[in-house]
Order: C-alpha cells, then structure tokens, then sequence
C-alpha cells in the first residue's frame, strides 16, 4: 500500500456518478448495537473476533494521535484490515490544528494520480451525519460499478469530514458489518482528533502564557488592553520586521519600544532612540547619518550616525511622522537596500539594524495629504500596534499611581506609603489627555508639594481637581465650593468682556492659556459661548 498525502486537487466531487441500493447506519446504531445483533451482522463470531482485534489495533494507532502525520501508512494499512477496499481518502472540512493535512488519498498498491469519490454518497453523509455504503456505484464510463462506503467524523455534534473507501474489483463488496466497523472508527477518530486539537491549542496557549511571564519590560498595567499590549510584543520581538507604534502622546511608545529590542535576539546590541521633532531638518540628517570632514561649516572631523553607531542593534525614531521630505527620502533607501550615505560623503555604507517607529499623528492621512511618502509608509507599517489612551483603561491608574510614588518618593527624599482614598477618587474621575506621562507628572506633583505619609486631594494638580466630579468621586465640599466659584468667576469675567477670552483672562489676571484649560476643565465651552470675531 502507498500513501499520498495530498492537496485537494487530488479529490473530485463527481457528481455524475450514481449510487445505488444505498444502506445508512446512524452513528447511535453502531455505538450502541448489543452484542448479539453484532454477530448477526458480523456473520459469524469468528469474524467478530477478528474484526474486534483490528479494531483495538486501530484504536491503539489512534492514541498515537500527536504524531498521526507519520501514523498515515501504518493507520490505514490497519483499516483496510477490518474493511477491505483498494483505495480510500480521509477529507477534513476544518483545519484540524495541523495533525493532518485538509485531504489524504490511498492506494493499496499504487500512486493515485486523481482520486473520483461519488459526490451523491458525500453529500447524504453530510447532510445526515449518517455512514452509507453502495455496492452498485454507477460511473459515467464503461466501468463496471464500484463498491464505496463512508463515514462521518464527527466530535461533540461538530462535523470535522469524513472517510470514503472503495473498490472496483469484481466479487468484492462492502457488508453492514465492515459499515458498524467503519463508523466506530469514524467516532472514536474524530474524538480524538478533536481532542488533539483542544491539547494543541492549551499547549500553544501555555507557551503564550510562558512567552508573556517571561517578557521583560518596565510597563506597568495587568488591564486587557495592557496583556494586549504585551502579546503583541512577545510576537513581534522574536522576528525583524520593522514596527510602527501608533497612539497619543504619553502613552509609552518608548517603552514598548525598549521592551520588544530586549526580548529580541538584537538584546545584547545597541538601543538607540531619536526624536525626530526635537531638531531641525540639518542637525536631524548629520544625527541620524553622520558626516564626513568638512561637509559644512564647523564639521571638523568625520562623524558617526546613530543609526551606524546601531549596528547590529535596534534604532528607534520617535515622531516619525515629523520626518522632512528629504529625509523621508533618505530613511527609504535605508529601508530598501540597506546601506546610507554620511552628509557630504560618497561611499555608500552597509547597515543592519532593526527599525522601530512611533508617531501620535495620522500618517495615513499625511499621505493623502501629500505630506509623508506613501512607499515609506508601507515600508514602516509592516508591524503595527496602536497603544491604549490611559482613559480607556483606568483600572490600572492605581497601580501606575503606587509606581510612581515608590520612584518620585525616593528621588525626592521624602516617605509617602500610598495615596489616600479620597485623592485616588480624584485620579480616577480624570480623563487623563496626556495620558501616563500626565499621571506621573501629577504624582511627582503631588509628591513635592504634599507634607503627609500619603497623598492627599489638595497635594493634586488643579487640573485634576477642577474634572467634573464622576461615580468614582468623593464629595468634598471643600473643593466642590472651590470649583463653584472659579465658576463663576469665570462667568463674570466673559459676561463683562461680551465672551472675549483674552481680556478675560487679563481682567482676572491669568495667562490665556491657563484661562483656556480652566474653561475647558470646568466644562464651560457651552455656558458662554463666544463671539467668533471676540474670541482671543
């Protein structure tokens, strides 16, 4: 017998062909037939005895299930033992978590170059989840009729395919007894691939689980939108694709940045990070590529890039998305042949680095706009993951919060144990723009200002005070008052100066934009709107 293993080209539905005297076993009938009705179909107790044995032989080969794919000769060498046929297939309808390829194909003594199944047989045997076998198989040639027999694999009344054998030769049939017999192995095999594929899928979670304990980073957040944060870069540490960090300012792009170059095998090279918005389009091209003596005025000796001081090593850009238009040009070509140029240099040098980079902006709206490189943005968008807003996950600011005690505390020099329930209410009523960066500013904030053991609401930043209070709130009448009349105060002003913002900040004596972020704080934008010629 040879084994084929195969892609669906091998098997065609034919539909042509014409099944007759079609005899059906439901499942339930094979299961749980007595014993005495078994040797009636089986013929004869001998025949029953041997069918039993290479039914426990079969089962045995089926226990081996995590190696079935090297079980494929020898598992059916052992079912054609117990139902005789020349040629048989198992098609699966579902991806069985790799242990078997989507179709197999049998022979017992040959190659077979295309395999022929009757469509009609097929069919019933889907549609009613029932075994059926035909001795009378018409074909559409002058053959005589085949002999076929199926049955369903089904586990837990979930239809995973089925298994089709068949004969051509004269004086060969299948019988009910080899249909019980087939359908037990049908049963018993779809059970235990299906449980197959339940191990395989708590081993490949158990290994996610490892991948994620076992991941270093100096993040700190157990919400679902964190994990998630965390399995992206337990994936995407272990391969150099490049990746884009997208989200809002403050939201740890560097951080997750410097965790998947830690866990990647680039770890023991250089992590080098740039800004590309801290400086200007010149100093950025000799930052990033380096320059050559005497490329412009006060370039006294040849200097080396950061991204040639990274080789091998991890180079992150931040704010990618302020890239000037040359040097999109220039990044592209490192992208693309892996090799730049120092400023004011002609030989070209090789690199091999990884590239991570982040930016708050919408590139693909830039790109529509004309403003950033639509080739180099395909090139940074292999790998994409965009980091949650801290609003959208506030079952971590009391962690994130403790964290930055313990760090600010002891930089400051001064014992804090914790933050007090009331000041905590505070932190978790605010929308928090700036995200974790805002949060740690708050706490070193509150660390400095603040005379007790814990924090307290007065130890906060007026902009976190100043939030509308929410459920998670406590009522303080002190501060409830506080915000009142800055309330009104505010009123008064834009009622005086006909909703001129700027003059009613002069006239209480604040910067405009503090005055601003009061108004919008305190959620006054629609109390007094302004006219659109006043507004300052």
């Amino acid at each position: 017998m040879k084994a084929s293993p195969c892609s669906s080209e091998r098997i065609q539905l034919d539909s042509s062909m014409t099944p007759a005297n079609l005899v059906r076993l439901r499942r339930e009938e094979a299961l749980y037939s007595k014993p005495e009705d078994l040797t009636q179909v089986l013929e004869s107790s001998e025949r029953m005895a041997r069918d039993v044995l290479g039914l426990v032989r079969v089962l045995t080969a089926l226990n081996s299930i995590r190696g079935l794919i090297g079980l494929e000769r020898p598992l059916f060498e052992l079912i054609f033992e117990v139902v005789p046929g020349e040629r048989g297939a198992i098609v699966l309808l579902d991806d069985i978590a790799g242990l078997l390829p989507g179709v197999l194909t049998w022979d017992r003594d040959r190659e077979p170059a295309s395999f022929r199944i009757c469509k009609q047989i097929t069919d019933c045997v889907l549609r009613e989840g029932s075994a059926v076998l035909s001795n009378e198989v018409g074909d559409e040639t002058s053959s005589p009729p085949r002999s076929a027999i199926a049955a369903p694999l089904i586990a837990f009344d979930h239809m995973l395919g089925f298994i089709y054998l068949e004969s051509r030769a004269q004086g060969l049939h299948f019988d009910s007894g080899h249909l019980h017999i087939l359908t037990i192995i049908a049963v018993i095999a779809a059970t235990v691939l299906e449980n197959a594929r339940h191990f395989q899928w708590l081993d490949t979670e158990n290994q996610r689980l490892h991948e994620e304990v076992n991941l270093q980073h100096a993040m700190v957040g157990e919400s679902p939108k964190m994990r998630e944060v965390y399995q992206f870069i337990s994936k995407v540490a272990r391969g150099d694709s490049t990746v884009l960090l997208l989200g809002e300012s403050g939201t740890g792009k560097e951080l997750v940045a410097r965790a998947i170059h830690r866990n990647s095998p680039r770890s023991r090279q250089p992590f080098v990070a740039i800004n590309c918005a801290a400086l200007t389009d010149t100093l950025l091209e000799s930052e990033l590529f380096g320059h050559e003596k005497g490329a412009f005025t006060g370039a006294a000796a040849q200097t080396r890039g950061k991204l040639e001081v990274a080789e091998t090593g991890t180079v992150f850009l931040d704010e990618i998305g302020e890239l000037a238009p040359q040097l999109q040009a220039k990044l592209l070509r490192v992208l693309q042949e892996h090799e730049f140029t120092r400023v004011g240099g002609t030989r070209p040098i090789r690199l091999n680095i990884r590239l991570i980079t982040a930016t708050n902006r919408n590139l693909e709206g830039a790109v529509k706009e004309g403003v950033f490189r639509s080739d180099l943005y395909y090139r940074l968008n292999v790998v994409s993951v965009c980091l949650p807003p801290l609003r959208t996950h506030k079952d971590d600011i009391s962690r994130l919060a403790s964290h930055f005690i313990r760090k600010h505390s002891a930089r400051v020099g001064r014992r804090v144990l914790g933050i007090g329930k009331a000041a905590e209410g505070y932190l978790l009523n605010y929308d928090w723009p700036g995200n974790v960066r805002e949060l740690e500013n708050a706490i070193e904030h509150a660390i400095v200002l603040g005379t007790t053991d814990q924090l307290l609401p007065e130890d906060l930043p007026d902009s976190v005070l100043e939030a509308l209070p929410g459920k998670t709130t406590p009522p303080g009448e002190f501060h409830a008052a506080v915000r009142e009349t800055k309330r009104k105060l505010i009123c008064a002003a834009l009622s005086e100066t006909n909703g001129n913002y700027t003059q009613a900040a002069k006239k209480l004596g604040l910067q405009r934009n503090y005055f601003h972020r009061l108004v919008r704080n305190l959620q006054m934008r629609d109390v007094l709107k302004p006219p659109s010629s006043s507004v300052g």
